[in-house]
């Protein structure tokens, strides 16, 4: 039992389910031991399976038959993780993390034995590992992991309802201070503290401003430039607001001083219809094909999309596109309950000058989608 946690934390039971899950993947992968990689705060693979949130970058150590153990930089780090984390043998990684782990594989018996990888490992730490286990056989088995995690638990579930409900509080933030006069850089100061405020971080906020009748970008931009709006302009959105490890994700369009233009409101259009038939398709038992093709409306309108059409949320698979504009070799993914996933189609035109994103998050169930977000599907006109 760790001692008493005032952070936001998982049940012991729900933390032990996890572990279980991981010796379950180790026997069907015939793995004796599964190294996770994870660096970063909010640390995803770390988080889940320590509770803790990760670190500039930590190792977690796992054996059927041996208690883990966390291994993690930098040193005055240590302490908030021994506080946090479930797992109770946490120490600091030494002055070389890679040799550091690498002696503790070495001692606790993997040398000679299969070794399971997660996590974007460095290839100077795989070399070191390799050198000081030769006889040690290293696998990867990311996308096992990863599709293990699709399935989220109720206690994920509720977590990731949390960060929705501060993903639709920044959307209202934006519809109430966006204006003319304001630099497009200042965007995200109306966003952020509507997370702080209330426990939470800035996931992403993806923007671009343009003249509705100028129009110059096709998706949400990464990042923010000096320019400053004007009446007349549209801003594009991807917002994603963050709670310890989880995050919502919405796409509205705002338009400032008067309503869409019949050009952008005819794509508003497109990609509302192409929500709605997704979001009527999707339950437990369909695959991502049948939505990839049902999604194919979007080239019969006239357009055609650049971002993803769909992902599992924080970046879980299934991530899919149209069935026209599909960029990856992806193995059919059939839809489970439990999963939660973003739809989100970037509808725009083919010479990639005008572009909208229109989207939200949801619970897959057996019988259809349950919604996450509650903020109005909706053109938003600010400042009229």
């Amino acid at each position: 039992m760790r001692q008493k946690c005032d952070f936001p934390c998982f049940s012991e039971a729900e933390m032990a389910a996890r572990h279980a899950r991981v010796n379950a993947l180790m026997e069907r992968e015939s793995l004796d031991g599964l190294l996770v990689y994870g660096a970063g705060r909010f640390s995803s693979e770390i988080h889940w399976l320590t509770d803790w949130p990760g670190s500039r970058e930590a190792f977690v150590l796992f054996q059927q038959d041996r208690d883990p153990v966390v291994m993690l930089q930098l040193y005055n780090h240590v302490p908030m993780a021994r506080v946090m984390s479930v797992i109770r043998d946490v120490r600091w990684a030494g002055a070389n993390s890679a040799e550091t782990v690498a002696k503790a594989m070495r001692e606790r018996g993997l040398d000679g034995m299969r070794i399971g990888l997660v996590g974007s490992l460095p290839y100077r730490n795989y070399m070191t590992f390799q050198d000081r286990l030769s006889g040690a056989m290293f696998k990867d088995v990311n996308g096992q992991f990863r599709m293990m995690r699709t399935i989220r638990s109720a206690e994920e579930i509720a977590r990731i309802r949390t960060a929705s409900e501060l993903t639709d509080k920044s959307i209202a933030a934006l519809r109430d201070g966006l204006r003319a006069g304001m630099a497009e850089c200042e965007i995200p100061a109306l966003i952020e503290p509507v997370y702080l405020r209330e426990g939470g971080y800035a996931g992403i906020h993806f923007l671009a401003s343009m003249p509705m009748r100028d129009p110059d970008f096709p998706v949400p931009a990464q990042y923010q430039s000096s320019r400053v709006l004007a009446d007349g302009d549209c801003v594009i959105s991807e917002i994603s607001g963050g709670y310890w490890g989880y995050s919502g994700q919405i796409h509205r369009t705002f338009s400032i001083g008067e309503g869409p233009t019949p050009e952008w409101k005819a794509m508003h259009d497109v990609a509302a219809e192409t929500l709605e038939v997704m979001e009527s398709l999707i339950k437990d038992g369909v695959t991502t094909k049948e939505v990839e093709t049902a999604a194919d409306i979007i080239h019969e309108r006239g357009y055609t999309i650049l971002d993803d059409l769909l992902h599992g949320m924080n970046q879980y698979p299934p991530i899919i596109q149209t069935g026209k504009a599909r960029r990856h070799v992806n193995r059919d993914i059939t839809f489970r309950a439990g999963m939660t996933i973003t739809i989100q189609p970037n509808v725009m035109t083919l010479d990639e000058k005008m572009g909208l994103q229109f989207g939200e998050s949801f619970v897959v169930t057996r019988t259809g989608l349950d919604r996450l977000n509650a903020f109005p599907r909706e053109w938003v006109v600010c400042g009229g």
